[in-house]
This record gives C-alpha cells, sequence and structure tokens, in this order.
C-alpha cells in the first residue's frame, strides 16, 4: 500500500503557515516517516511555491516527489520545471468532473472536459512517465462518465487514477460501490494504480478512504493531522495505523516507519501552530488515557484489554491516565509508583481524600498526588509526636475573620479571630487556640508568606509556604490545598509545630 502525503499541497492550502523553510523541514520529516509519495505542492500557484518544490526535488532523493497542475498546459510545463530533478517525479493532474463543477464553475461540456484530461495528460507523459490523474469530485460525478474518463485517460498514459471525494459527500457503502462499477466498467484499471482522496466534511474521510482500499485502492492519499480545506482531508495517522492494526482485515501492509508518527505530528503541530486535539486518534494527548477505575485495572493487568496497538509503536506521548474519582484504587496505586512512592502502603491511606478532591476537581494531576501523599505523611508526624493538628474541614472564614479547630492529644480547641483578611484572622485564631493548648506563642512573628499557584485552573492546588520566628528559634511549614486560604492555615499550624517540637523537618513538608 503506497501512502500520498499531501500536506504540504492540500494542507497548506487550507491556510496553515508553511514558508519555505517550513515546507522543507516538513518534507524531510515525511521522508524519515517512511511515505511513498510527497505532494510538495502547486507550482503555478506562487513562484514561492515553485521554488519550495524545487528545493524538496533536489533534497529529498527517496520519496516520489509530485507536483499539481491544472489541465492547462502552463501548469503541467511548471510543474515539470520544478520536479525535474527529482529521483522520482510525478506530475498530477486534475479536472472537475461532476456535472455542477463541469456546468457552474467551468462552463463547459462533458466532452470539452474529456478532451481536456486526455490532452493533459498526454503532455504530461511527454515530460514524465509517472503522471497522475484525478477527476476532482469523483464523488458526485456520475458513474458512467466517471468511468469512461478513466478508461480515456489511462488509454493516455495516466499511470495512478486517484478517485477522489472532493467535498466529503460519500459515505464508505457509497464510495465502495462506485469503485468497484469504476472497476467493473474500466478493466484496464487493473493494469494501474488506483487512489483514493477523501474529504472529511460529515467526518467520513477516513472511514471513506478505508471503504476505497477495500474496493481495490492500492493508494491513499491523505494529511497528517487531517490538516486541509473546510473539514480537513483524511487524517493519515488514523489510516496507516487501521492498515496496521487491522492487517487481518485489510490484507495490506505500508512502509511507514510507525514509531515516527507521533513525532513527526508534533513537530507539524509546532511548526505551523496547529494544536493537536486531546483526543484525537492516535496522536492525541488522552489517545491512551484511560478514566474508569474498570478500565484502569484491566490495563494494569494487560494492555491488550482496552488497547489495540501500543502507544510505543506509534511514538505516542501523552496522558496515559486521567486522574479521576471513579479511576479505582488499582489506578491510583499505579500512578502513586510512577511517581516516586510506594503505592501499596499508600493507597488506602489517601484514597478517600483523592476522591473527595477529584470529585471538587474534575481531573487531578500529578502534583495533586504528591499533596495528598505528603499531607498523610504530615499527619502520621503529628499524631506520632503528639503535635498540634488543624481540621481543614471546620475552618470557616470571611473577610477579615476566621475560626479553627487545633486539636493535641485528643483535645480539641476552637477558637475565632480577625484580621486585615481571611488568612491574617485564621492565623490570629490558631495563636488564640495554640496558647489555650499551654504553649505561650504570643510573641511569635510571620516572617515569610508566599504563595504558589499549581498547574491547572482555578481549582489547582495553591502551595503555600510559610516561616515563623518566636525568639531564636524559627519554623517552617508548607501545604498545599485548592482553597488557598485553608492551605495558609494548615502551612501555619505546621511552622507552628516545627518551631515548637523541632520532628518535622522542612525537608519532610
Amino acid at each position: 500500500m503506497q501512502i500520498f502525503d499531501t500536506t504540504l499541497r492540500d494542507g497548506r492550502q487550507a491556510g496553515h503557515d508553511m514558508s519555505f523553510e517550513t515546507k522543507i523541514a516538513i518534507a524531510r520529516k515525511l521522508d524519515e516517516l517512511g511515505v511513498d509519495v510527497i505532494e510538495a505542492g502547486f507550482p503555478i500557484s506562487s513562484k514561492g511555491d515553485e521554488d519550495a518544490v524545487r528545493q524538496i526535488a533536489h533534497e529529498v532523493r527517496r520519496p516520489v516527489i509530485c507536483a499539481l497542475a491544472r489541465t492547462k498546459e502552463e501548469d503541467i510545463k511548471t510543474a515539470w520545471r520544478a520536479i525535474a530533478q527529482a529521483t522520482r517525479p510525478r506530475i498530477h493532474v486534475f479536472v472537475a468532473t461532476s456535472d455542477i463543477h463541469v456546468e457552474k464553475k467551468l462552463r463547459a461540456t462533458r466532452y470539452d472536459i474529456f478532451k481536456m484530461a486526455v490532452g493533459a495528460v498526454k503532455q504530461a507523459r511527454s515530460y514524465c512517465n509517472d503522471v497522475e490523474f484525478s477527476p476532482e469530485d469523483a464523488g458526485r460525478t456520475s458513474p458512467e462518465y466517471l468511468a469512461e474518463i478513466v478508461s480515456g485517460v489511462i488509454d493516455a498514459g495516466a499511470t495512478t487514477i486517484n478517485i477522489p471525494d472532493t467535498v466529503g459527500y460519500q459515505t464508505p457503502w457509497g464510495f465502495e460501490k462506485l469503485i468497484a462499477y469504476v472497476y467493473q466498467m474500466v478493466p484496464e484499471l487493473r493494469n494501474v494504480t488506483l487512489s483514493v482522496h477523501c474529504h472529511n466534511d460529515l467526518g467520513l474521510a477516513v472511514a471513506n478512504t478505508l471503504a476505497g482500499v477495500r474496493a481495490g485502492a492500492r493508494q491513499v492519499e491523505g494529511c497528517l493531522l487531517g490538516i486541509g480545506e473546510r473539514a480537513g482531508n483524511a487524517a493519515l495517522e488514523a489510516i496507516i495505523m487501521a492498515l496496521e492494526t487491522r492487517k487481518d482485515f485489510f490484507g495490506v501492509t505500508t512502509n511507514i516507519a510507525t514509531e515516527k508518527i507521533g513525532p513527526v505530528c508534533r513537530f507539524i503541530s509546532e511548526t505551523i501552530g496547529y494544536p493537536i486535539d486531546i483526543h484525537k486518534p492516535v496522536v492525541g494527548t488522552y489517545a491512551f488515557g484511560h478514566s474508569s477505575g474498570i478500565h484502569r485495572d484491566g490495563v494494569n493487568k494487560d494492555r491488550r484489554t482496552y488497547e489495540i496497538m501500543m502507544p510505543e509503536s506509534v511514538g505516542w506521548i501523552g496522558t496515559e491516565m486521567e486522574l479521576v474519582s471513579d479511576m479505582g484504587r488499582s489506578g491510583i496505586r499505579k500512578r502513586l509508583c510512577e511517581i516516586g512512592y510506594d503505592g501499596d502502603a499508600l493507597v488506602d491511606a489517601i484514597y478517600p481524600r483523592f476522591t473527595d478532591l477529584a470529585d471538587r476537581k474534575g481531573k487531578l494531576s500529578n502534583e495533586d498526588l504528591h499533596m495528598l501523599a505528603q499531607e498523610h505523611f504530615i499527619r502520621e508526624i503529628i499524631a506520632r509526636e503528639k503535635l498540634f493538628n488543624i481540621n481543614t474541614e471546620t475552618i470557616q472564614y470571611a473577610p477579615g475573620i476566621g475560626s479553627v479547630h487545633i486539636s493535641r492529644n485528643g483535645r480539641v480547641i476552637q477558637r475565632g479571630g480577625i484580621g486585615d483578611g481571611p488568612v491574617a484572622a485564621l492565623f490570629n485564631a490558631i495563636n488564640d487556640a495554640v496558647t489555650a493548648h499551654g504553649e505561650n506563642i504570643k510573641n511569635m512573628e510571620l516572617v515569610d508568606y508566599a504563595v504558589v499557584k499549581g498547574q491547572g485552573g482555578p481549582e489547582a492546588i495553591a502551595w503555600v509556604i510559610v516561616r515563623v520566628r518566636l525568639g531564636n528559634k524559627e519554623g517552617y511549614g508548607r501545604s498545599g490545598h485548592p482553597d488557598t486560604v485553608k492551605a495558609s492555615a494548615q502551612a501555619y499550624i505546621y511552622a507552628v509545630n516545627h518551631m515548637l517540637q523541632v520532628p518535622v523537618h522542612v525537608e519532610d513538608l
């Protein structure tokens, strides 16, 4: 199966920024990927595009280098000038064949179009032994006329016949039927390469392309990431992996180095400023992500339970498992191990806090998981060393006021405080509660207070760092919570503990 990439022509035609240097760089990446044909551009469209196609033809030596041309004499001459230096040059000639295009756009007759197509293919063949012909809007062309024009251009010397669904009108069933009909009516089609080129206006470009393969096509055309006019072209990465994953069904192979699909797609995305949708098949950030606990448990035991291809087989980089409330203990355990903790020892201890936080935030980050683990360890130290603890769930505050519950050795003391804001009010309330427990910290001063917002939106973790001093003793505290005020109160009590008791070191916080 030949892979024909038109990212540099049809993809650029959609308005994506591709300078001379960008086109050369992308062409090199397509060569590394192993595509069989690179449609480098439409040389007649501009001097810059002609120069870029010529440079690609000069530099990129392995694949076929193709240039597009209308059925006009000057188009074909210009295309040939641009690709003449290629090791394997191809001229791609096209003309519209559907009645609406023939009558409304070209203001011609079917007979006129037939003569134009045959004449253009003969001219192209006089320059180049490899000539592709496309009847534009074949998906809406009369099957009888399509068969007639295909037969005519094969007789004129076309070596590849491309059947394009230019406006994304076809369905897989209709497209397969159309190609089967043309095969039946034009037996000589079996002596050339049949290609398909589908657009995505109804979201069927990949499905229609694969239907074409089922009908006998041995070249598929498209763009990486599916870029192209309107809703785009068929996404080559999805087509390639469908053929690779379902060899049993399609019975064909490609020359693509599939492990380079992800890197090349990311290169194109970054180069032209085209973001990849996070759920895009094969290359999206979450293409191999799993949220539900059932799915995660299956993947942890054997990836094949929910993955039909391996992430490494496409060079994928992304988020493998989303941290959500229903991911299950096995998923949390695995992620804890990945970020450096003993998952077996920790998962049950943090699970209730994890699900509560995930329900509030929707999705958590690794940073959130670190916070939950560290908080658990701090609470263990507090319990073991009989230090002060604060119940963040009982913290109440409003502008200028706040109240806390501070416990030690099973005794809980509630105090309220006032201040310039809710954080200052809570700090004053904590001071009163700690004093009521028997520790005199009236002269303790706040030396440093800093907030570092973590990853994400409004619900991201706020990391608060506090330093306090009483005489010649200092204490440090750090805590994270989606609520900055609550994180501040928690960090403050940790700093008090550090100063008074010492066993809680800043490194542990």
